[in-house]
Formats: structure tokens, sequence, C-alpha cells
């Protein structure tokens, strides 16, 4: 796994293809978080875009082989092994800028609630940001892993699933993501670190779920996902 991760992650950083999933999201920041804003508020604000970003670039590093070279990898290595990898690969690649984006957020922003009265421990809410980050990466590899090949082949569907999955996994009331920059926006209000610790724990099992079945999927139906079945 370690020689498979480390290729699918090779494959994408030589590609230009994970450019504009981070342009967009360099673009989110410059446009919503501002120095000097409430902390929770603006971390929220950086959490929510890594769940469209993380499904983008699942879609990249699924799809970034050729069919020779993806048939020789599935051929050597299995294609569920292969498969996981290339999710590891999206998720790692995802997480990393995430995290020192946030980081970035939580150092210039102002360490006090929304009205500006109460203080707000910085370091706590870096935690409480990371933390929504990565609920917000968890799910959004889930969302690319399951509205991908091998599960949706067909290259408009496919992006119009993981449009619409996305923002539903943000907005719906009951989804680990949404719960996580909620949490963060509301506490903001008051002033309040709130830890999502069990949305990290349910974006967890999601992911994992997702993963399993897009790896399962990708064994039955070989290296192409079942292309040529249809």
């Amino acid at each position: 796994m370690t020689a498979l991760f480390g290729y699918h992650t090779a494959l994408l950083l030589r590609s230009q293809r994970w450019l504009p999933p981070f342009l967009l999201y360099g673009a989110v920041l410059a446009i919503g978080v501002q120095g000097g804003g409430p902390v929770l508020d603006s971390l929220g604000y950086a959490a929510a875009p890594l769940l469209p970003v993380t499904a983008w670039l699942v879609r990249v590093c699924v799809t970034q082989e050729p069919s020779a070279a993806r048939s020789i990898t599935a051929a050597a290595a299995g294609p569920r092994r292969a498969h996981l990898a290339s999710l590891l690969a999206a998720v790692v690649c995802a997480a990393v800028p995430g995290a020192s984006a946030l980081a970035v957020v939580a150092l210039i922003s102002d360490p006090s609630s929304a009205d500006h009265k109460v203080a707000v421990p910085r370091l706590s809410a870096a935690v409480g940001g990371l933390l929504a980050g990565a609920v917000c990466v968890l799910v959004g590899a889930a969302v690319g892993a399951l509205c991908s090949r091998p599960l949706l082949h067909a290259r408009g569907w496919s992006l119009a699933a993981t449009a619409l999955a996305a923002l539903l996994a943000l907005v719906t009331s009951g989804s680990p993501a949404g719960y996580a920059v909620t949490a963060l926006v509301t506490g903001s209000q008051t002033g309040t670190v709130r830890m999502p610790v069990l949305p990290l724990v349910g974006a967890v099992l999601i992911a994992a779920a997702a993963f399993a079945i897009a790896a399962v999927m990708a064994s039955l139906r070989g290296a192409d996902g079942g292309r040529a079945a249809g």
C-alpha cells in the first residue's frame, strides 16, 4: 500500500489537475477570510470548502491513470488495493494543505466571539477548526468515492452527483460536516469552542464505509470499473 500510495500521490502532484480545486479553495479563503475577523467564524468558513475540494481531488485521483496503466497496477496489486491507494492519496493531498490553511486562519484571526466581546482561546479554537476540517475532508472523500469510478462512470452524471452530494453534505442538519461547521459558527456567537468529536467519529465511519464499497466494486468490476461491460 505504501508504494501504491506514493505512486498515486506522485501522479497527482506531477499533473496539473490538482490546480483547479486548490485555486478555488484559495479564492474562497481570499474572499471570505479577513485578518482580524472572529476566529471561530473564520475557521468555519475555511473548513467548509474542504468538503467539495476533497471530493474533487478524489475524482481526479481515481481517474488520472490511463486505462493501460490502471490495468497493470490492478494486475500487480489487485484492483481493491490500487483503488484504496488512490482514495488515500486524495485524502492526504487535501488534508495537508487544508490543515496548513486552517492553522494560518487561526493565527491571523481575532481570538474573540462574533461581537468581539468574549475572548476565545486561540489554541482551543485552532484544535476545533482542525477537527472540523478533518470532518469535512473525510465526508468529502466519501462523497468523491461514491460519486466516481467505479460506481459512476459517466463523467456528466459523476460531476453532477458529486456537486449535489457535496452541497447536501454541507447544508443537511444530520451531516457530520454540516454539524461541525455549524458548531464553530454558533459557538462564535457566545465565544464557546465546541469540539466536533462525535461528528469526527461519524465522518470516519462514513468514509470507511464509502471506501469499502468503492474498493469492493473496483474488485468486482475490474481495473476499468466495468466500462466495457456498460
